[in-house]
């Protein structure tokens, strides 16, 4: 009788499966339209999260609760969801249109309302990878409110920890205390959440605002809490899908509002039938890049090129920041306010009103006629494809149809990076997408020499899109980088956006085949390196060299 052979399955492997499986989980539960996360229902998706780890949130698969990725998840959360026992996710149904004040994350563009104490409503305008993002820090959430509970339950439930009680007090009869009654409370914490007294102090200091500077000690109770009704009293929290949202999802209602504004835009000034070239970026970039010199003429003497965007990214330069807007405005700039729901705002540029004497980069001589520029803000996962496809479009008028003649589409985003650090360059050579072996290999424009010489390592290879940034892995990303995919960083657009240029050129004729492609990222975090992921902190400075480094090749091979 032959052995059986025992295969024993690497951790990449593991993280995979369970990459897979929180994908189909997370479909299958938003077709079912409603369910539990923390009952039988929830439980794939809580397994999943917990086997695959993901770097971003830290100790989730520990005893002890994870602080660094709370901070990072309540930040793309409305601001008091913790309290909710029922969390509904619509489409745009009209609660703009009510009485009910939209509650918006720091981090996340999303519409949110409270409904009442006990429901929050949030606006899935995005697609599917909004979804995702949604659930999977919902998840992590409620993982780590039921720790709370465990950490201060007695005797099933028949009474609770010392620490719990005097933190209740505090929260309940919103209490004034000193500042030594706060440390007190501090120290109470460190033994609820199995923390230090140092990283409950710095993250009480991150959550502190003016308005509400005991937010984080709300916050842990609350979660705690809830926990607590669902365990000893069965009042299970509950997200439901609303059967307009999973009628709409997948069906580009929203990308073809907005594609279509911009077109009517372009029709209206007459630039329909000129060149375009399509960018996506920040909102700063391109329009400091192009207009800024000729802006604040007085302050670009005295400085250097990339000194003066250093100025213009700093939150303190608001009105620097408006001259160089309002001079735009009066030279070619056209802003097209996003009213669709994308959440993704454009500009479009006459360069025929651009002054190139005065630019750090020269028209050449034998250049097309002066183009129409579009620049869109970033995009969110899937919805990359979903706009990017639409834009491509035929405009479809009264009298006629034009198909846009688009010469070249350029994506500059933000990714992780696996060699290297924060501020550095990646170049690809394809996009993977993450869980398949699906590729889209392209040629692009932009090579690594080109943004060689600006103090940053630049690095080349193949991209991962992946589900959602949440869901980065050490070990699948290694494993990545390691082998022969030769995969340089993570990112959660490009792919989509390749599938939709590719279709449109080469399959369904929508615009050249000609069309150039251009794709640079700038790393926002290294997952492989402990201590420099995404929860580690945003870029600050650090990105302003990439960001208009990248910008400024862009614009010399359009111009």
């Amino acid at each position: 009788m032959q052995q059986v052979k025992n295969i024993d399955r690497t951790r990449a492997q593991e993280s995979t499966n369970a990459i897979e499986k929180l994908y189909i989980s997370m479909r299958h539960l938003f077709s079912r339209g409603f369910y539990k996360p923390m009952g039988v229902s929830g439980e794939t998706l809580r397994k999943s999260l917990l086997l695959l780890r993901p770097e971003i949130y830290g100790s989730i698969a520990e005893e002890r609760v994870e602080l660094n990725g709370l901070i990072y998840v309540i930040e793309r959360l409305p601001e008091g969801i913790e309290e909710c026992q029922f969390i509904n996710l619509t489409a745009d149904e009209g609660y703009k249109n009510s009485h009910f004040k939209p509650i918006i994350p720091p981090k996340r563009r999303r519409n949110c309302y409270r409904i009442d104490k006990d429901q929050m409503n949030i606006e899935i305008t995005r697609g599917r990878s909004e979804i995702y993002d949604i659930l999977t820090h919902l998840t992590f959430l409620f993982i780590e409110s039921h720790k709370i509970q465990n950490r201060v339950t007695i005797n099933e439930g028949e009474n609770f920890t010392r620490e719990w009680k005097h933190l209740e007090d505090v929260i309940l009869h919103d209490k004034v205390i000193s500042e030594k009654e706060k440390e007190v409370l501090i120290v109470h914490l460190g033994n609820i959440l199995g923390r230090t007294f140092n990283e409950v102090l710095a993250t009480y200091k991150v959550f502190s605002t003016e308005k509400n500077p005991h937010k984080f000690f709300k916050l842990i109770y609350w979660l705690g809490k809830l926990a607590i009704y669902e365990v000893l009293e069965s009042k299970k929290r509950t997200i439901t899908f609303s059967s307009v949202l999973v009628e709409e999802i997948g069906h580009h209602i929203y990308g073809e509002i907005w594609a279509n504004e911009i077109k009517n835009v372009l029709n209206h000034y007459n630039l329909l039938e000129r060149p375009i070239h399509i960018i996506s970026a920040n909102m700063h970039s391109v329009l400091n890049s192009i207009y800024a010199k000729n802006a604040l003429q007085k302050d670009s003497i005295s400085k250097k090129e990339f000194d003066l965007f250093q100025l213009l990214s700093d939150k303190k330069s608001k009105e620097l920041q408006e001259k160089v807007k309002d001079f735009a405005l009066r030279n070619g700039l056209i802003f097209v306010d996003d009213n669709s729901g994308t959440n993704i705002d454009v500009q479009i540029i006459d360069t025929n009103k651009i002054n190139f004497d005065i630019l750090s980069f020269k028209k050449r001589e034998n250049t097309e006629e002066n183009p129409v520029i579009i620049v869109m803000d970033y995009a969110f996962g899937e919805q990359a494809y979903e706009t990017m496809d639409e834009l491509l479009k035929p405009y479809i008028g009264e009298s006629k149809n034009v198909h846009l003649d688009v010469k070249s589409v350029s994506i500059m985003g933000k990714a992780g990076i696996l060699e290297g650090g924060k501020g550095d360059i990646m170049i690809p050579n394809a996009h993977i997408f993450e869980g398949t072996a699906d590729n889209y290999p392209f040629k692009n424009e932009l090579k690594k020499e080109d943004l060689e010489g600006f103090g940053v390592k630049v690095f080349d290879g193949s991209m991962v899109s992946v589900l959602g940034t949440s869901l980065q892995n050490k070990d699948l990303l290694k494993f990545f980088h390691d082998s022969t995919w030769n995969v340089i960083g993570l990112e959660m657009e490009g792919a989509h956006y390749q599938k939709a240029i590719q279709s449109a050129s080469r399959i369904r004729g929508n615009i050249s085949e000609d069309v150039q492609v251009r794709y640079a990222y700038y790393a926002s975090d290294n997952p492989l390196e402990t201590g420099a992921t995404l929860a580690s902190g945003g870029l600050g400075m650090t990105g302003v060299i990439p960001t208009y480094a990248i910008t400024q090749k862009i614009l010399e091979q359009i111009f």
